[in-house]
């Protein structure tokens, strides 16, 4: 039963996730149907050779942690630059650019087991991403994953189920309170929407890129209700680390 339910979500995880960092509006499993992911400035796998710690940017040459207040209370999230520099950069940089706040989970999956609380889409609708400022066009980051004996991550390539491994080793699981970014099917497609990880959901791994743990406020995480927002994140140590 328990193999069946895993399927289940994996399956949920592929058509809803993998679709689109959406969640709504996709009719084709294999469609991109996010607007977001139309732009061709999205990182490709030709080119994500050159897409190295000491070049890409932001990054965190090291460790943050953030505050994120919701419903009142606060989540504290260590974010790992150390194991997965970029997608840690991304994220520490939009929080304290203050992208987050006043942003809601617009998806929230407990049933029929607990599994994730996604957020971070600017137009609530999980279609969105964030658009640089400065450059008027959409930023994403490349798939960082890194491996267990690996010195450095793996970019733009699935190592988990979707490469037909099913247990990958990577240094960064899906283990519950994990924070990961949701992506489109491509895999150089995450740009701002997260999600917690509101159970151990290690069929994920590998495909999905971890960057940071909860480490208090789990509680706070377990009662996301859709449409709760992110009332303030904020980043209390570690901004040093991050390189812009």
């Amino acid at each position: 039963m328990g193999k069946l339910i895993q399927r289940c979500l994996t399956l949920l995880f592929c058509l809803v996730v993998s679709c689109s960092v959406i969640l709504t509006g996709c009719s084709n499993p294999q469609a991109i149907s996010s607007d977001a992911n139309s732009d061709n400035s999205t990182p490709t796998t030709a080119n994500a050779a050159s897409l190295t710690m000491s070049n890409y940017k932001p990054r965190l040459d090291g460790k943050a942690t953030v505050e994120m207040k919701i419903n009142g209370s606060p989540v504290i999230i260590e974010v790992d630059g150390v194991d997965a520099p970029i997608t840690a950069g991304n994220f520490v940089d939009l929080v304290e650019r203050g992208f987050y706040n006043g942003l809601t989970f617009h998806r929230v999956v407990k049933e029929p087991q607990p599994f994730v609380a996604q957020g971070g889409d600017p137009q609530g609708t999980g279609m969105g991403g964030f658009v640089d400022p400065a450059s008027k066009k959409p930023r994403y980051v490349p798939l960082e994953i890194k491996l267990k004996g690996q010195a450095e991550p793996t970019y733009s390539k699935g190592l988990g189920q979707q490469a037909g491994f099913s247990a990958p080793q990577v240094v960064l699981n899906h283990k519950r309170g994990a924070v990961a970014m949701a992506r489109a099917q491509a895999p150089d497609s995450a740009s701002s929407q997260f999600y917690f990880a509101l159970s151990d959901l290690d069929f994920l791994d590998g495909d999905y890129a971890v960057f940071g743990y909860v480490t208090q406020g789990m509680d706070v995480v377990d009662k996301i209700k859709q449409g709760d927002r992110i009332e303030s994140a904020k980043v209390t140590s570690g901004l040093e680390n991050l390189k812009k």
